[in-house]
């Protein structure tokens, strides 16, 4: 071999060995220097973190049924980094997921602008969408599922105002879903995907566990709930009120059996932007309103505690007028005298004014403080008022007029459920409860046992043969006051010739299970008062809630009504010609001008009678709901006549009588 031979050698050898230095370095670089940095790209290449969201706890009804409940769903997303056609995604997406192929095909153009590679195409579709997608995954690669959790309400509309509903992130925003949305929604965990080069996911391991929300049970028996929704739907559109609200509690435990509002809503349809949302308000804890003579429970309550009064007093009713500070107050009927007892009975205003005068403005307001009226109940929903009961000290001379009468104080439903049942619970205040986590709160003497029994039996007698006797059960014995309060206007500081027609009782009388209160608002005329509107649906919801607590009749067989009796006068409307409309604004806010109610604008002219010939009840229901026409039917079939005839003035208070037939 010549030198020039082995120089080459020598060259080559030597570059083979600083090539084989620089692989060591390199692959010392690679696998002992920068190994962690390298091991952790490589983790961000084959590996993502994925949320797991945690399943929101159930809300059940006291028999444990769910009345809320959480349901995988699929959610599509795409990574816009993948998708070889965008237009052509955009548009296959939007025919299968019903959404605008313009406004998604903009949003995956953005983001492929932008260098993103997650974005939501639609979340939590329906299954025959989800079916759909899935069949066009094997040709369309870059399409991925992601599971979620859809919050579902199995009964609809029922409890809805208790329940509430979530937001879009399943967050609650209304009822129990919010108040108690930190137990319900858990804690959500991650899990670690493998994924291959195409990003498809083929390995997963739990990082974190997500932690489950805590389910909820309530106190509301659904079957319950059902026939008081039923029946204040049905007396609203009847009566062609605007809105109502029934709340049924247990006296002994607080326990609330029901609480229902109209109108009402489905939480499984998510509010639309700019939608009236006023269907969602829970009506029986948020909407105060001057209660009228169902108040007058509370004064004649008040008055067995502080004074002498007793039911069988009689009482100077004045002929139905009585005169205060120059102020002249009527009463719906002229009483000369009555007994305490036959205040109550007849509802008589002037008669519950001279006991409040008797009481005493500063003994009555103590009493209503007692009853817990101007201060929430605490209970577990949101929203709830305190109503309104001024001060001592912003009472006017007149006010005594006006308070014992359900006058110049608002309260919600709730807040006269909760002051029944002090009278049903022999005197004691259980405070009111609607989950079983809350414990039953231990009694607190507001009445005297005896006074208690005393205002039960007086109650009772309203029912037997007062302005209540709609209310009277056919197997229990039954207590309740009526109460009809004139609508003031806020705007033009009016009395309107509309009502608060209220009722609330309890049954039986000897051991009260059961107290409803039922309210409903803008009933008109006579068959607008609580006696007429309201008791009925007393009647309805109590037979049902004592018949399936097995509760034993208490009135014997040959007691029981056969037939309906004479017409008995259920007219128990808290006269509003007070002078002056009372003061409904809480004392700390700016004084407003009153102006003075005036009959001549008061007065509504009527609307003319629609033609409902040949039409069905339904029809006949829904034609005089939108006009706000009230209707009495007889019959069944289609209407063959009416009264008064198509075309007249329905005077204010009157209704039209339509005879149904099938001939």
């Amino acid at each position: 071999m010549n030198d020039q031979a082995i120089k080459r050698v020598v060259y080559l050898t030597r570059f083979l060995f600083i090539w084989a230095v620089l692989i060591v370095a390199r692959l010392i670089q690679l696998q002992v220097l920068q190994h962690a940095d390298y091991q952790r790209q490589a983790q961000n290449q084959q590996e993502k973190m994925v949320d797991v969201q945690a399943v929101r706890g159930k809300i059940l009804d006291r028999e444990n049924q769910p009345l809320a409940m959480s349901m995988l769903a699929d959610s599509v997303c795409i990574n816009p980094q993948r998708v070889p056609d965008l237009p052509l995604a955009a548009d296959i997406l939007a025919k299968t997921l019903n959404i605008d192929a313009s406004e998604l095909l903009e949003k995956m153009q953005d983001a492929a602008a932008q260098g993103n590679g997650f974005l939501w195409v639609k979340r939590r579709i329906s299954e025959d969408e989800s079916k759909t997608l899935h069949s066009l995954q094997q040709q369309l690669e870059w399409i991925e599922f992601r599971g979620e959790y859809q919050r579902v309400y199995p009964n609809g509309p029922l409890a809805a105002h208790v329940i509430g509903s979530v937001d879009f992130d399943q967050n609650g925003n209304a009822g129990i879903e919010q108040t108690l949305n930190e137990e319900l929604e858990g804690q959500d965990g991650k899990t670690r995907v493998m994924t291959d080069v195409r990003q498809a996911g083929f390995g997963e391991q739990v990082a974190n566990k997500s932690e489950p929300g805590r389910d909820i049970r309530l106190t509301i028996d659904t079957r319950i709930q059902r026939v008081a929704e039923e029946q204040l739907m049905k007396t609203i559109l009847f009566h062609h009120c605007k809105t109502g609200s029934i709340v049924v509690i247990d006296p002994k435990t607080g326990d609330i059996l029901a609480m229902a509002s109209y109108p009402t809503f489905d939480p499984n349809t998510r509010a639309k932007p700019g939608q009236d949302l006023s269907a969602r308000t829970n009506l029986a804890i948020s909407t105060p309103f001057e209660p009228g003579s169902v108040f007058k429970v509370i004064t004649l309550s008040t008055a067995l505690e502080t004074t002498r009064l007793r039911p069988e007093s009689i009482i100077n009713c004045g002929n139905g007028s009585i005169t205060i500070f120059g102020r002249t107050i009527h009463d719906h009927k002229s009483y000369p005298a009555l007994s305490m007892e036959d205040v109550l009975v007849h509802s008589s205003n002037i008669g519950a004014i001279r006991i409040g005068m008797t009481i005493g403005a500063p003994a009555l307001y103590d009493y209503i403080r007692r009853f817990r009226f101007g201060q929430r109940t605490g209970i577990l929903l949101p929203g709830e008022s305190p109503g309104l009961v001024h001060k001592l000290k912003a009472w006017q001379p007149t006010s005594i007029g006006s308070v014992p009468m359900g006058h110049e104080i608002m309260v919600t439903t709730l807040q006269l459920a909760q002051a029944c049942a002090i009278v049903a619970n022999n005197g004691f205040y259980v405070r009111p409860r609607i989950t079983f986590d809350t414990p039953v709160a231990v009694p607190i003497a507001v009445l005297k046992p005896e006074t208690a029994i005393t205002m039960r039996h007086l109650m009772e007698s309203v029912v037997l043969r007062g302005t209540g006797t709609k209310a009277r059960l056919d197997e229990y014995t039954a207590g309740g006051k009526t109460g009809t309060a004139q609508i003031v206007d806020l705007k033009t500081h009016t009395y309107t010739h509309l009502y608060n027609a209220s009722f609330m009782g309890f049954s039986p009388v000897n051991n009260p299970r059961v107290v409803a209160v039922v309210t409903v608002n803008g009933a008109s005329g006579e068959a607008g008062y609580g006696g007429q509107a309201s008791a009925p649906v007393f009647k309805e919801i109590v037979s049902t809630a004592l018949r399936l607590g097995d509760v034993p009749p208490d009135v014997p067989e040959e007691d029981r009504p056969k037939q309906k009796g004479q017409p008995v006068d259920t007219n128990d409307l808290a006269i509003a010609d007070l002078g002056s409309v009372p003061n409904l604004e809480p004392d700390d806010a700016p004084a407003a001008s009153k102006a003075q109610p005036d009959d001549a604008t008061a007065m509504q002219i009527g609307p003319k009678v629609p033609n409902f010939t040949g039409m069905t009840m339904r029809d006949v229901l829904q034609q005089s709901s939108a006009k706000g026409i009230p209707v009495e039917f007889v019959g069944s079939g289609l209407v063959r006549t009416q009264n008064p005839a198509p075309g007249n003035v329905l005077p204010s208070g009157e209704r039209v009588r339509v005879q149904f037939s099938h001939y």
